[in-house]
């Protein structure tokens, strides 16, 4: 028998347990903390600037500090997986993250705080690609309704931890940076301890092989996922770095009424997060999808360069559907591949390559917008990475299996236990 039909076969013997509600909520709940360690820091940089002597260049390096996380442990957490077994190594990522949002807190110098931040993004670096082979694994035929849960979660983290922060931070009157960012940790600490209740073992793998991402660089299809989640990944961090001062300068707008947009744009993953990925699982063709993401993003730039001030909410509704494309993008992860060993390498293939790509958007922002003094060539930059999310999202949108397209070699099947 094929090694993808024994995976086949697991699956489909799966397929008649009821629902693990019990997996369900530990999965969401290791979703919402996927972000909390990012998100949390931006609102209290000025915080940092002063307690810590955090200065503008280590702030930048700090900003750009998560995207060289999830592009560089996306790499080795297959091999983890394979090894501990993938519920063992998201519950020590989690801890590893706990841990990391502790220890930064406690530190009074800048370069220490970066040090610890290193490990406190360590759970959303590795949940970012286990998560996926997960739902593939333990709900083969759920993966659009389950992923729309944990996406969805992933989502209201990101915002409640961007929205909340200050004013936890200011509980009890005097504003504390430590408490503030501190306090995501009792949030990652439950899912910790969800987990080991769950007692993860070793069997609880996400398939023995392939054993390393790259023997993935021989499908097409891989590749097209790789760039289709990097163009829309920097479409993301470039509207979360720079929109802000965008319509500052452009629409003059208060930084608090600009702020306000951005977290408009922000909730919006919400309910794209919701809907998304239970659409996109039951055709058999999301190239509909792909046009909608792209032609809203058209519209939203055009709309900022034509009239920033006056269509200001609607550039920024027609950007966050736009930014649809990201639970999309991780619902694919799954559509694309048969069985929960490629899943996780397709996971980590298209999230380490993806990440890597997404970084050089808001430094090459940067970069156009000092050197020209406008906004016309970041927008070029912007319409050039969208030409890149159509055409990688038309041959992703299609439907085929990177399994299909490469050489595996054998997979063996560890079980299923959590």
């Amino acid at each position: 028998m094929s090694s993808v039909g024994a995976e086949q076969q697991t699956a489909a013997r799966r397929t008649t347990k009821p629902l693990d509600w019990g997996l369900v909520g530990a999965i969401v709940l290791a979703a919402i903390n996927l972000r909390t360690a990012v998100t949390s820091v931006g609102p209290l940089l000025d915080d940092l600037e002063h307690s810590i002597g955090l200065s503008s260049g280590l702030a930048g390096l700090l900003t750009t500090l998560p995207v060289i996380c999830f592009a560089g442990l996306g790499w080795v957490t297959p091999r983890m997986a394979n090894r501990l077994g993938a519920a063992r190594t998201l519950t020590a990522a989690l801890a590893l993250m706990t841990a990391g949002l502790v220890l930064r807190v406690l530190v009074g110098d800048a370069l220490l705080f970066l040090l610890f931040s290193v490990p406190a993004l360590a759970g959303g670096a590795m949940g970012n690609v286990l998560l996926p082979a997960m739902v593939k694994r333990h709900f083969p035929t759920r993966v659009g309704p389950v992923t729309a849960a944990y996406t969805t979660a992933l989502a209201v983290g990101t915002t409640v931890a961007a929205a909340a922060v200050v004013p936890i931070a200011s509980i009890g009157g005097a504003r504390s940076w430590r408490v503030g960012l501190g306090s995501w940790a009792a949030l990652s600490a439950l899912a910790v301890v969800v987990w080991l209740a769950r007692r993860p073992s070793r069997d609880a793998t996400v398939g023995d092989a392939p054993a390393h991402a790259w023997l993935l660089r021989d499908s097409r299809t891989a590749w097209a996922m790789a760039l289709f989640f990097g163009a829309q990944s920097m479409q993301a961090y470039i509207a979360f770095g720079w929109f802000a001062n965008f319509f500052q300068e452009q629409a003059g707008f208060s930084s608090a009424r600009a702020g306000l947009l951005v977290a408009f744009l922000s909730a919006l993953s919400i309910p794209m997060s919701m809907a998304v990925p239970a659409v996109a699982a039951r055709v058999r063709s999301q190239r509909s999808l792909v046009i909608l993401f792209v032609a809203c993003y058209v519209a939203a730039y055009v709309g900022m360069l034509a009239a920033p001030a006056a269509g200001a909410w609607a550039w920024a509704l027609l950007a966050g559907v736009g930014g649809g494309a990201f639970p999309f993008a991780l619902t694919l992860i799954g559509l694309r591949s048969r069985g929960p060993a490629v899943t996780g390498a397709l996971s980590a293939f298209t999230q380490s390559i993806g990440y890597s790509i997404a970084a050089i958007g808001p430094l090459l922002v940067g970069v156009l917008h000092g050197a020209t003094g406008g906004w016309n060539a970041p927008f070029v930059l912007m319409f050039a990475d969208l030409v890149l999310l159509a055409g990688a999202g038309w041959v992703v949108a299609a439907p085929r299996f990177v399994d299909d397209e490469v050489v595996l070699g054998p997979v063996v099947e560890t079980g299923v236990a959590t």
